[in-house]
């Protein structure tokens, strides 16, 4: 009989040092974990890109009303009747991380590029906490009635246009939000103030280890900000028009490539910074965003259709599926 195994989270959440999952008794690779609502479950993906499959849900001894996986797969934000709670994935072993502070349920949830930061978006408050998962601390909040959509965030109500776009930056020193017709940038010694114009449906991205940001939007294209905390200037990467639903920004782990999720024309587009070319990659799916998993991007939610990868860490990027499963 196939044995199942897999780690318990208690109720209260006191996590000791818990296995992680395995299936037949063989522990082998795990390429992440995305967290499917339709069993309220979050799932390892097992395996290698391209020849991968949906693990079982992970029994965190609670109902899940979503479950956040940092971009680094090395911690994760669970959201349940109880509230938010963070814990720590090892290499064989989950527990807890204790980030005073932070009491809300999150709505929207926008990670830094190497999952060090995370923006917690609820009731017209976006919280940043810094220092994951070593040393977490709240930075600050910011009280705004922001504009738009979030694509990058997973889990809840990505069509909500009152949620808007956002991004963090990985000291969690700054935070671009869309309003008002502009990108505001707020830090946390009290700056906010608009630093380019953008469409309400822009989305947002930070590079990572620094301030150098992205913004895609319909009527301006892809945009290069520099250093968005001092004079960084623009560089335009493509001209308004190629771009038909952008539901996703993200850089590369070594910031030397720009990726664009776009649902309208089915692909992600991938732009060199020190070559200057884009290169188109079709995806017989429609992206719903681009969410960093280590050296990969999750375009999609787990559920009923197949998961959808960007394999980024070779020279040329391609676009894999994990097939689906029910319990």
């Amino acid at each position: 009989m196939n044995k199942r195994t897999i780690f318990q989270l208690p109720a209260a959440f006191a996590l000791a040092a818990l296995p992680l999952c395995a299936q037949g008794g063989v522990a082998g690779p795990v390429s992440g974990y995305a967290f499917d609502r339709s069993v309220s479950a979050l799932r390892p993906i097992l395996g290698i890109p391209g020849a991968s499959l949906l693990g079982d849900g992970l029994d965190v001894g609670s109902v899940l009303a979503a479950a956040y996986v940092a971009p680094g797969q090395n911690w994760v934000l669970a959201v349940t009747a109880n509230g938010p709670v963070f814990f720590r994935l090892t290499s064989g072993a989950a527990s807890p991380i204790a980030v005073p502070g932070v009491t809300v349920s999150p709505e929207r949830v926008a990670f830094s590029p190497s999952g060090t930061a995370v923006a917690l978006y609820a009731a017209g408050r976006i919280q940043v906490v810094r220092g994951l998962p070593d040393a977490p601390v709240v930075t600050g909040a910011l009280a705004t009635a922001v504009s738009g959509r979030s694509p990058q965030a997973s889990a809840a109500g990505r069509s909500r246009p009152e949620l808007g776009a956002f991004a963090v930056s990985d000291d969690g020193s700054y935070l671009l939000y869309a309003h008002g017709g502009s990108i505001h940038l707020w830090g946390a010694s009290g700056e906010d103030f608009g630093v380019a114009a953008a469409d309400a449906d822009a989305v947002l991205a930070f590079a990572p280890g620094g301030h150098e940001a992205a913004v895609a939007d319909l009527s301006g294209g892809v945009a290069l900000l520099g250093d968005v905390s001092g004079a960084g200037g623009q560089r335009a990467l493509a001209a308004a028009g190629g771009i038909a639903f952008p539901v996703g920004l993200a850089f590369s782990a070594d910031g030397g490539k720009l990726f664009l999720a776009d649902a309208g024309t089915r692909q992600v587009t991938a732009f060199d910074m020190a070559a200057g070319s884009a290169t188109a990659i079709p995806c017989d799916c429609v992206p719903a965003g681009l969410f960093p998993m280590g050296g990969l991007f999750r375009l999609n939610d787990a559920g009923a259709a197949p998961l959808w990868l960007l394999d980024a860490r070779s020279g040329e990027a391609r676009i894999v599926f994990v097939p689906s499963r029910s319990e």
